[in-house]
């Protein structure tokens, strides 16, 4: 059994490993060192880029790392500044070194909790839609929903004054189309039905 679960993870540390190859971050794998360490690093130079604003836990999981795995190799890549870190609320959120600025940042990590994308998703697609719509059409409470508003509009990217609006669309959008892949199927949809959203007007 555990042969089984070493080699799923060794499968996804190279997965990510071979993205993180590619990947646009300064310096890159040393030749020194464990290889297993090497092939660590790779992959989250791989997945950080693809999942900007993941969390910590989030990260470790989907790599099948350790606790104390995870840890040590964040912070090597941090110490070389090829990624950093924010805290957010209980989160400490993961990016590509000097690749966002605070306001990218921030709606990336409202974007990576479900609520607060499902109401962004939702007022992309309709700018119309109430509390009551949010709350139907992504099968949670209203108070749910007013409480994750609440969060978006004491961050500056919800103007609840008459109803529900973003003020920040083309962010979200910009956001949601880049990185749709590492959200969930609704931001896949979108993203795909963005051309749509798009209005030219001379």
């Amino acid at each position: 059994m555990t042969d089984g679960v070493d080699e799923r993870k060794r499968q996804t540390l190279r997965r990510f490993a071979a993205v993180g190859a590619a990947a646009p971050f300064v310096g890159g794998a040393s030749g020194s060192g464990d290889a297993d360490d090497n092939e660590t690093r790779e992959a989250i130079r791989g997945y950080v880029p693809t999942t900007p604003g993941v969390h910590f836990s989030k990260l470790r999981d989907d790599l099948k790392l350790g606790t104390g795995e995870a840890q040590y190799h964040l912070g090597r890549l941090e110490d070389d500044d090829e990624i950093e870190s924010t805290k957010d609320a209980d989160y400490r959120r993961y990016f590509p070194a000097g690749r966002f600025d605070d306001r990218d940042k921030a709606a990336l990590g409202y974007l990576r909790r479900d609520t607060p994308r499902g109401i962004v998703v939702a007022l992309l697609s309709d700018p119309e839609r109430t509390g009551a719509d949010l709350a139907a059409g992504l099968g949670i409470s209203r108070p749910a929903v007013s409480t994750a508003a609440g969060d978006l509009a004491d961050a500056g990217f919800l103007d609840r004054t008459d109803g529900y609006r973003l003020t920040e669309p083309e962010r979200f959008l910009t956001l949601i189309v880049r990185y749709a892949d590492s959200f969930d199927a609704d931001a896949v949809v979108l993203a795909d039905e963005a051309a749509s959203l798009v209005r030219y007007e001379p």
